[in-house]
């Protein structure tokens, strides 16, 4: 006879996992969370890459321990080509695969979603010491009838609800139906949106919800869709896997499904709203109701209309979920502080179009602040205009032991120039920035900060420091002009002016994105206007007399200091210069490596 489940005295240490899906999103999560229970688990994916890609993550996270890598093939009966008996010892199976994404095909959705159900369940009953078989469906799909579908209620259904959401619907069904057949010991599980990491908010997830933030963050959302009952719940991706690992240690969960999902979910507005609020831009006033969002054409509403189908009021039955939670001692995390977690990585790695690498956002003087590279590094980069932290990023890289900080009212950061001598204060003595790299602009803010603090900043790196060099063209004076200028400008565009090339388009993208978003193309107008004015110029150039520490100049050799700069530096007592052949006024596009490298010789 099957086992239904764990005993409870029976630890994990005859517990082998088999979880299907398991370089998706949920599945990382899931294989991370058996393995911190001391699971043996099993991973089925359908390439060796993406065997190879979860490895590295679980690596990133802390978990050493690769898991065993299966090839699946769904179309295939035997679903995973192995020696006879080879997966005797298998006692849960987690099947996290499926296709999300909209626009399929009818076919193409039922064979990701229906026939590859149907084909792990046939799998799993032939596997003697299983003791369940864990399902992920779906929050708005979850609790269908468990009976097979005929081509009417098919065809009904996928006309209904379009083949994502239908193809899940019917997976569900099957799964039911296939599994009592089969006698086959299940549950299932129905998340909603799942969100990132309740501790580090990470998430790779860009549909759905997500894509509203995107357009919260970047200013294009029109509109609020739904009113104060719509409801689009979400739940954490760690406390998901982790709810799911408990499913087969408990034989009250045979045969259930299960809603793991948080009802203090705010209405999808006022979810909006304080994602907005928190991102410190302004939410759109208008709230559009969901029958007239469904009516208006995809060229208004720029959303696939399989998507609308999520935007509803109704409620789902979540209270066998929070009572095996609590029966097992596991905690939902707060709602909100989850959200805003999420959010804050989604923004931090725009939403998916950064590179790889340490990226997120901290506060400093309360000020909401950008920055990427090693946290806590003493040597910090203050970027210059109209450019951003990310154009630094490869300079950092090399470094090793650095991080570049986008300054206040520019880039990512929020804040405003004016907020500058707080937040730098907060930045060189509570963060341990001991080596101030700046450039251009940058380079007055570290000044400025040297001089406030001198006994906190021991060496100042200045790359390109305006206030040694010759004035901008009178034309940035022209403030109304530079800032309509610079929140038009394309990326292409960009490049051609700072480096005479096109080269640097690719690097100047999300600069060109930070222009374009709230107050930053002002911000950066006005700082541009400011660096003509001579009475700022002269008084930084008397700052650095007076700063007693290292002082480190690098220039490109088309981009020299004015006379007047050249005998400030040589009559400093402890500054060395170093010239870029080749390079402009922004050597950090053109030479990474050469800045890199002098900045690195200048600690040494």
């Amino acid at each position: 006879m099957r086992r239904t489940g764990y005993g409870a005295d029976t630890g994990s240490g005859d517990r082998h996992a088999l979880v299907l899906g398991a370089s998706g999103f949920i599945g990382r999560h899931l294989v991370l969370a058996l393995g911190r229970s001391g699971a043996r688990v099993s991973a089925g994916s359908r390439s060796t890459d993406s065997h190879l890609r979860l490895v590295g993550w679980l690596a990133e996270h802390g978990h050493d321990q690769a898991p065993a890598d299966l090839r699946v093939d769904y179309s295939k009966a035997s679903l995973i080509a192995a020696r006879e008996g080879a997966f005797d010892d298998i006692t849960e199976i987690y099947n996290c695969a499926g296709a999300y994404r909209f626009g399929m095909s009818v076919d193409e959705a039922r064979r990701a979603n229906v026939d590859s159900v149907r084909a792990v369940v046939a799998f799993a009953a032939r596997l003697p010491n299983l003791r369940r078989l864990v399902q992920v469906s779906g929050y708005r799909v979850g609790g269908q009838p468990p009976v097979l579908w005929d081509e009417e209620q098919r065809r009904e259904k996928y006309r209904a609800l379009g083949a994502y959401e239908a193809s899940r619907a019917e997976a569900d069904a099957a799964f039911q139906a296939d599994a009592d057949r089969l006698g086959v010991p299940w549950s299932i599980v129905n998340p909603s949106s799942v969100i990132g990491d309740s501790a580090s908010g990470e998430s790779d997830q860009y549909l759905g919800l997500a894509s509203n933030l995107k357009d919260i963050w970047q200013g294009s959302l029109p509109a609020l869709p739904g009113n104060g009952r719509t409801f689009v719940p979400v739940v954490a991706a760690d406390y998901l896997a982790r709810f799911m690992t408990l499913l087969p240690t408990d034989a009250e969960t045979q045969r259930g499904a299960y809603w793991p999902l948080a009802d203090d979910t705010p209405a999808l507005p006022d979810l909006l709203t304080l994602i907005a609020e928190h991102y410190g831009v302004t939410a759109p006033r208008t709230r559009i109701p969901v029958p007239l969002l469904k009516r208006l054409p995809r060229r208004l509403t720029q959303a696939d209309p399989e998507t609308l189908t999520f935007l509803s009021a109704d409620r789902y039955p979540t209270a066998p979920a929070r009572a095996f939670a609590a029966r097992h001692g596991l905690t939902m995390p707060d709602t909100l502080t989850t959200i805003h977690r999420w959010a804050d990585h989604l923004a931090a790695h725009r939403f998916g179009e950064a590179p790889p690498g340490d990226r997120r956002f901290t506060a400093h003087d309360g000020i909401r602040t950008f920055e990427l590279g090693q946290a806590g590094a003493p040597t910090v980069v203050l970027p210059g205009l109209p450019v951003n932290a990310d154009t630094w990023a490869p300079v950092v890289a090399s470094v090793g032991d650095a991080r570049a900080v986008d300054l206040p009212g520019l880039g990512m950061s929020a804040g405003r120039p004016q907020d500058w001598p707080a937040w730098l204060r907060a930045l060189v003595t509570k963060t341990g920035a001991r080596h101030l790299v700046g450039h251009s602009i940058g380079g007055a803010a570290a000044v400025e900060a040297a001089i406030a603090h001198p006994g906190a900043v021991d060496q100042l790196t200045l790359v390109a420091p305006f206030f040694l060099q010759t004035p901008a063209p009178r034309t940035t004076r022209w403030t109304p002009l530079t800032r309509r200028h610079v929140s038009r400008t394309t990326a292409q565009a960009l490049s051609r002016r700072l480096t005479g090339t096109a080269d640097q388009t690719g690097a100047l993208r999300s600069a060109v994105a930070d222009l374009r978003r709230g107050s930053v193309a002002a911000h950066t107008a006005r700082l541009l206007a400011r660096t003509s004015h001579p009475h700022w110029r002269a008084n930084l150039r008397a700052e650095l007399r007076r700063y007693p520490g290292r002082v480190h100049i690098v220039i490109g050799s088309h981009d020299p200091l004015t006379a007047q700069g050249q005998a400030l530096v040589a009559a400093l007592p402890r500054a060395t210069v170093t010239v870029l052949a080749g390079a402009g006024h922004h050597p950090q596009l053109t030479h990474p490596e050469e800045v890199a490298r002098v900045i690195s010789q200048g600690l040494r």
